[in-house]
């Protein structure tokens, strides 16, 4: 394994073609997961749109959650259109929780009114309710909408469907590799190419507002860091010193980038200050320091350093004064920290001898425990709504992209019909 932490310091990606599309497999269930039944939405007014069949879309979506188990279409004891078709006593007999029923109506001006009742079935009546306008292009949006609503509404927890996944693929030919940045939904849907190069890109990092990227490109023949604004398609140098630029990674604020840059010796992390583009260097050791990430405060970051003969993750205020807090202990090697959204849990890579998994620390105990099987899993990244952690995986030799629920229990697979993937990054928000 070249190891992400050594990387050159950085682990290569690899891929496909913009037009392909991320294929979610669930592979493993959740045992506790909430019954719901989704019942096929009306159509009226026009044919349904292929690839924006809104009901489909949400029943996907709650079951790739890990929290919700949907019935079969097949399966359904009934079909309710209306509040008043709702027979709540055979799905109380059903073992049914909750069932959702809508419509999608296309309307004279070529949109769509898209409307959803969430029922609770115990309490007999109608808990959530909204109508959406949509066009064809904007359907699954809607739809990611919807299924967030229902989410948020029976976890109690904020839903992270209807924002984006940004990762690096590569396509490899007799003669060159031609990498790609792209981003898509969360279901792998409406894939966007960002960046062609026959160089690789690395890294990608989203602004806490979806509206950009940082990433690392050797488009010039060495590492030079850029951002890239999504909507309007500028991007901008920010890093290019002599040697290393990587791994940036955004403040809460949006404000500033934590970097790794070896132009003063060894590889350190400094705060880059976008608006002036001043540098404060974080540390100064004769180890590898990199892989650094914010805490939601904004106050320190995790990192990755050497300093204790292997890799291992460190905690450290804004501060080069700061003295580092060292995080992980067991294992040989413990690296690519992420944070979830509301600072209380760690996710990360741990390595004993070949193997190198998933684990998740608490950071108020200190305590960690495995979430995955390995052989070869890395780049951990939490949902916005600390719900699931994505990662880079390989399965039969290729590179794969997968999920796993924070407590282990629920397993997706994401992967390309053809080719390979990684470097996974889970936008905050949809800009």
């Amino acid at each position: 394994m070249l190891k992400k932490f050594i990387i050159v310091l950085f682990f290569l990606g690899f891929a496909l073609p913009a037009q392909a599309v991320l294929k979610i497999d669930i592979t493993e269930g959740f045992e506790g997961a909430l019954p719901i039944a989704v019942i096929p939405f009306q159509w009226k007014g026009g044919p349904k749109v292929v690839n924006g069949d809104v009901s489909a879309i949400i029943m996907s979506d709650l079951a790739r959650s890990g929290k919700f188990s949907p019935v079969a279409e097949k399966d359904l004891i009934a079909r309710p259109q209306t509040l008043a078709d709702v027979h709540y006593k055979t799905w109380r007999i059903a073992g049914m929780d909750h069932i959702v029923i809508g419509s999608v109506t296309l309307q004279a001006d070529g949109r769509y009114q898209v409307e959803f009742r969430l029922i609770d079935i115990l309490k007999a009546k109608q808990v959530l309710g909204y109508s959406f306008k949509a066009t064809k292009k904007t359907l699954r949006n809607t739809a990611h909408q919807i299924s967030d609503y229902i989410f948020s509404y029976i976890t109690d927890l904020p839903g992270a469907f209807n924002t984006r996944i940004a990762y690096v693929t590569v396509k490899r030919d007799k003669k060159a590799s031609t990498f790609r940045l792209q981003v898509s939904d969360t279901d792998g849907y409406n894939p966007q190419t960002l960046l062609t190069s026959d160089q690789p890109i690395m890294s990608p990092a989203w602004s806490p507002d979806g509206s950009q990227l940082a990433y690392v490109s050797f488009e010039s023949g060495h590492a030079e860091i850029f951002t890239h604004n999504i909507r309007t398609g500028v991007r901008k140098s920010r890093s290019k010193y002599p040697g290393l630029n990587g791994s940036p990674a955004w403040s809460p604020d949006g404000k500033k980038l934590a970097i790794t840059l070896s132009k003063d010796g060894n590889p350190d992390i400094y705060i880059l200050h976008l608006a002036s583009n001043k540098l404060q260097r974080l540390t100064k050791h004769w180890s590898i320091d990199t892989e650094a990430v914010w805490m939601p405060d904004g106050r320190s970051i995790i990192y990755t350093s050497s300093r204790s003969g292997k890799p291992q993750l460190y905690k450290q205020a804004l501060s080069a004064s700061a003295k580092p807090e060292r995080l992980t202990y067991e294992g040989g090697y413990n690296a690519s920290a992420s944070v979830s959204a509301d600072g209380k849990l760690v996710a990360y890579v741990h390595g004993e001898g070949n193997i190198y998994r998933i684990a998740v620390m608490t950071l108020a105990t200190k305590s960690s425990r495995i979430l995955t099987d390995g052989p070869l899993d890395e780049s951990p990244e939490f949902a916005p709504n600390n719900s699931m952690i994505l990662f880079a995986s390989q399965e039969k030799r290729q590179a794969v992209l997968a999920a796993v629920s924070v407590d282990g229990r629920q397993k997706q697979r994401l992967a390309f019909t053809e080719g390979e993937v990684r470097e996974p990054s889970w936008a905050a928000k949809r800009y």
